[in-house]
């Protein structure tokens, strides 16, 4: 049964069958192998009890919140704020884009949504002051990886339904990961644009410009000190704070920022709608996915399996990474979080990681398949933002920024600290 449920998935994803389609069709194509008609109609009933969360509320809240501060005005008052700041660096265009990216991460929770947002005034930005094209998207499309890791995160949110770990832990371990990340990033920026002499840079910090800025921008830049502090405060749990946010975002880009009107509501709604749907649709087949896999009890064999190879737990931590960051590839990562999580998770909590660093450790290597094609969602959002980016250069300047990142995620797999830190903050405070 479990050898028809892998090589089923693996044909339908080669013949180019929608991700939600393979997740759900391999196993029922297995339960109908195994002649198992009974375990159909828990399927049935599964998918529906998958959707039957309430933290499960917390995404679409999420997404249209990134919606409403895509379309907003929001990152633009964010993006001159850090110009003021940091345009006196080399490479300053990018090192903003980056720094942006952070800040919109810390609204948002999607990658995707980061790159929209930011990308599509920085890397015409960044273009015109003599950055290459393909360099500009790449820098952008990895920058919003950071919004999957810098909480509010979906990914998380979807890591913890699965495992019954606590989300605001999760989010509050994403922190510091997701800051470095994006100083990696704006390190190899720095380097590039010095090396190569892209870009131009102002004479230095002028304060009443900082403070005007700094003024235009204070309501974005209280979005993220609200959600966030109001989640690890205990006013709201997260799922109230994503609607916190939908509210707080629309009045901001309605009432301060004049970007949006009640009659764009509709608009915003509906592409909320139809990113949701798709989330959503892959959470109910992977419910069915997760179920053959438990009941035919796949990852205590897997456990069995690694463990009767090696009880290095600094290889069997590599040989997962190397496994994830090939998948990211090819599959989409909320399918991915569903499908590798139940398999795993049991083998890491005999290696004794903490499961609050693995939920990081799964989030970063899965997103970071954003930036690798064929997959690669970020490069083809960041590649429609401009017509001057070409999509072969683009994935050419991408490998040496992804080895950066990749060399913080070996740094999160190995010093647990970098993720349990404020998680442990968290914990003696309470």
């Amino acid at each position: 049964m479990i050898t028809v449920l892998f090589v089923g998935l693996a044909v339908l994803l080669f013949i180019g069958v929608p991700i939600a389609v393979c997740i759900g069709g391999a196993p029922l194509l297995a339960m109908a192998v195994a002649g198992n008609s009974r375990q159909m109609f828990i399927a049935a009933q599964r998918m529906i009890t998958a959707l039957d969360s309430t933290p499960l509320l917390a995404i679409p809240l999420f997404v249209y919140a990134g919606v409403i501060m895509g379309k907003g005005g929001i990152s633009k008052q964010i993006v001159d704020f850090c110009y003021e700041l940091f345009g006196w660096i080399d490479g300053s265009l990018g090192i903003v884009a980056t720094i942006a990216c952070m800040f919109f991460a810390a609204i948002s929770g999607s990658a995707p949504a980061t790159v929209a947002a930011i990308g599509s005034i920085m890397i015409p930005a960044m273009i015109n002051d003599g950055y290459p094209p393909g360099f500009a998207a790449a820098l952008v499309a990895c920058g919003g990886i950071i919004g999957c890791i810098i909480p509010p995160s979906i990914p998380f949110v979807n890591y913890a339904l699965i495992t019954g770990q606590s989300v605001s832990e999760l989010f509050a371990a994403g922190v510091i990961p997701g800051i470095i990340m994006g100083l990696a990033l704006c390190l190899m920026t720095f380097v590039k644009a010095r090396k190569n002499h892209w870009g131009s840079k102002t004479d230095g910090v002028h304060l009443d410009r900082v403070i005007k800025t700094f003024f235009k921008a204070i309501w974005a830049i209280l979005m993220p000190v609200i959600i966030l502090g109001g989640i690890y405060s205990g006013v709201f749990t997260p799922t109230e704070a994503a609607a916190v946010a939908c509210v707080y975002g629309f009045l901001v880009a309605w009432l301060v920022y004049h970007a949006l009107n009640p009659s764009d509501m509709m608009e915003i709604s509906f592409e909320a709608v139809k990113t949701s749907a798709m989330i959503l649709f892959i959470v109910a087949t992977a419910n069915i996915f997760s179920f053959i896999v438990s009941t035919q009890q796949v990852p205590m064999k897997l456990s069995n399996l690694v463990l009767g190879i090696t009880h290095s737990k600094f290889l069997i931590l590599l040989l997962i990474n190397i496994i994830l960051l090939i998948n990211g590839c090819f599959m989409e990562t909320t399918a991915s979080t569903f499908i590798y999580t139940p398999i795993l998770y049991p083998l890491i909590k005999k290696l004794g990681v903490d499961p609050v660093q693995f939920g990081v450790i799964i989030v970063m290597n899965l997103t970071m398949g954003l930036v690798t094609p064929p997959l690669g969602i970020n490069l083809f959002v960041a590649d429609g933002l401009d017509k001057r980016v070409n999509f072969n250069e683009q994935v050419k300047n991408v490998w040496p920024l992804f080895i950066a990142l990749v060399a913080v995620l070996m740094l999160v797999t190995y010093v647990s600290g970098f993720s349990t830190f404020l998680v442990e903050l968290m914990r003696a405070h309470k």
